[in-house]
């Protein structure tokens, strides 16, 4: 790792080849893997051994983040054995733990009630992640577009418009997106001590003012940038620079993508593929912070950012090592 080494704080890079090492050291990238549980018995540990063994290798070019299981309403030992995976994922070198939008849009109990961040059941597992100094990641509801009108031309209109069981507009069946950042933001104001990352903009990738407002509330909340890039790239230009330089201090770089599967799972040309899509994403991010006149996404040619250097620093590695200590 280079002092120009950017930090990647939100990758799924499962990278276990020379070939898909050598693009971390072409690019000067180091990553940090998530975790994503989305099963009650353990079936997603085999992310945590892979992710545990890339850091373990390449310390310079890998850290990860662990999960816990998913509840058993049935288990009277669940938050014990969740925490006690946690402490071992800690020793194992996980500098942080992530929870995923299935607490809110997809766990259920008995009852049918959605289990939301902030139910008791998991404020014991929240400050022991607090006690150990580690890093809750939080992945908390989907874009605002979930639940409002298809509109055609809005950032996410191609995902829901494919995938309508996912759109929730009308429904009532499910948390709305306010009642999933009030869940959120309860967590974080009942844990002064905890550090809260929001993956994706923090799920108000929609208004940088709406992000503001929990900075201002929450000293203890950051955000990554991750697959949110042309959210903020079709906002006002000047209103989303002052946002970056206001602050700078709580805003992490992070792309959100990967192999999704073992590199050495996949051809070689499969993998080129990846390669080539992930560097191209990479570009398209830094030439949206760095440019000082436009970048190009969806055929559209939008105002880049030009962030000073200073500002660059922070978003590119020293916000990494602050809200994630050992990264």
């Amino acid at each position: 790792m280079t002092a120009n080494t950017r930090i990647d704080a939100h990758m799924h890079y499962q990278g276990d080849t020379q070939r898909s090492r050598e693009m971390l050291e072409q690019l000067d990238l180091k990553m940090m893997n998530i975790c994503v549980a989305e099963d009650a018995h353990g079936e997603w540990r085999d992310q945590a051994e892979i992710y545990s063994r890339l850091a373990k290798e390449y310390p310079s070019r890998f850290a990860w983040c662990t999960s816990f299981d998913l509840p058993r309403f049935d288990d009277p030992s669940y938050v014990t054995s969740a925490i006690e995976g946690l402490e071992r994922d800690f020793l194992d070198g996980a500098i942080a733990c992530k929870v995923w939008k299935n607490f809110g849009m997809g766990v259920r109990k008995p009852s049918g009630e959605h289990v939301l961040p902030d139910d008791e059941l998991l404020e014991p597992i929240f400050a022991f992640i607090a006690d150990r100094g580690k890093t809750l990641l939080m992945h908390i509801a989907d874009p605002l577009d979930c639940w409002l009108p298809l509109r055609e031309g809005s950032p996410h209109y191609g995902y829901y418009s494919k995938n309508p069981e996912w759109h929730l507009y009308a429904r009532d069946d499910y948390p709305t997106h306010s009642q999933l950042m009030d869940s959120r933001d309860a967590v974080a104001a009942r844990n002064p001590n905890l550090r809260v990352v929001g993956a994706h903009l923090g799920s108000l990738e929609h208004d940088v003012n709406e992000l503001a407002a929990r900075f201002d509330r929450y000293p203890n909340f950051a955000v990554d940038m991750s697959a949110r890039l042309y959210d903020l790239a079709i906002q006002d230009v000047e209103k989303v620079r002052e946002f970056f330089d206001k602050y700078q201090d709580r805003i992490l770089f992070g792309i959100d993508s990967g192999t999704w599967e073992l590199a050495s799972a996949k051809s070689a040309e499969k993998m080129e593929r990846t390669i080539d899509y992930i560097s191209a994403e990479y570009r398209d991010y830094i030439a949206y912070l760095e440019n000082s006149r436009t970048v190009t996404l969806r055929g559209r040619d939008l105002p880049a950012l030009g962030l000073p250097g200073e500002v660059l620093e922070k978003i590119y590695r020293t916000n990494a090592r602050a809200w994630y200590p050992g990264i």
